[in-house]
């Protein structure tokens, strides 16, 4: 008790505990009206490794002429150093019985079909198909139809891609079938590389029937007895090295 009769604590006596809690470490404070915040850890670079960039060689062939471009393409795109051709088709919407009907030849099961959520693996594209009345056939429209998730994050953007086709006369859709695909490409953000006439002669050459065109290559299919010629085998292939060299130059970028 202190002096006099007032109730004045003693020096000595333990100071009153506190009340207010101090915030834990690493946590929001307020001071003087700002605030503070600790920042997130920023994530790791992906690890650096020696694979190599991948181009997938997506198509659909109902007579296997699409399909034998694709695989010339593959052998182009094999040629450049770094970079790999990987082939897939797109699924089949018709039944047996209809193919069957159509006399379509059995397809080869050592090409795998390919889901939408697999693409987002590959560093750029080379999209067959044959033509419908001047535009893709409705089993890859379908294909690019069930996208909807990539295109909503746009997973694909950026990504380069190019088309090869097939038509059944000469008048029949070689550029226009490519053309009208582009809009697909568009809508995912995706860089549309057409070939211009980086084949050289090749595409001037008028002494022989020849598909293909500045959009990428092509193949005349006829009534569908005929086979690619050489020269239009030889266009796809260059096709795969020019989209090769520059899925290379891009992974250097």
């Amino acid at each position: 008790m202190g002096k006099g009769g007032g109730c004045v604590p003693s020096k000595k006596q333990a100071p009153p505990p506190l009340t207010k809690q101090l915030p834990p470490p690493n946590t929001t404070t307020e001071s003087n009206n700002s605030i503070q915040e600790t920042p997130l850890p920023l994530p790791l670079p992906p690890p650096e490794t020696d694979s190599k960039s991948k181009i997938f060689i997506v198509f659909y062939s109902m007579y296997r002429h699409v399909e034998g471009l694709a695989k010339r393409l593959k052998q182009g795109v094999d040629a450049v150093d770094g970079v790999e051709g990987v082939l897939y088709r797109v699924p089949e919407t018709l039944s047996i019985d209809v193919l069957n009907q159509m006399k379509a030849p059995i397809k080869d099961e050592t090409i795998p079909v390919i889901s939408p959520e697999e693409l987002v693996d590959a560093d750029g594209f080379l999209f067959g198909f044959p033509t419908r009345y001047g535009s893709m056939a409705a089993q890859m429209k379908a294909f690019f139809d069930s996208t909807g998730s990539l295109w909503n994050g746009q997973k694909l953007a950026g990504k380069p891609a190019g088309f090869f086709v097939s038509t059944g006369t000469q008048g029949g859709g070689q550029e226009t079938t490519a053309w009208t695909a582009i809009t697909q490409l568009a809508h995912q953000g995706m860089l549309f590389v057409p070939i211009g006439y980086t084949f050289g002669p090749g595409m001037f050459n008028m002494e022989s029937i020849r598909g293909g065109s500045p959009y990428g290559a092509g193949v005349f299919a006829g009534d569908g007895t005929r086979e690619p010629s050489e020269t239009e085998l030889a266009l796809a292939e260059h096709q795969g090295k020019y989209m090769a060299a520059i899925v290379k130059r891009l992974a250097k970028s």
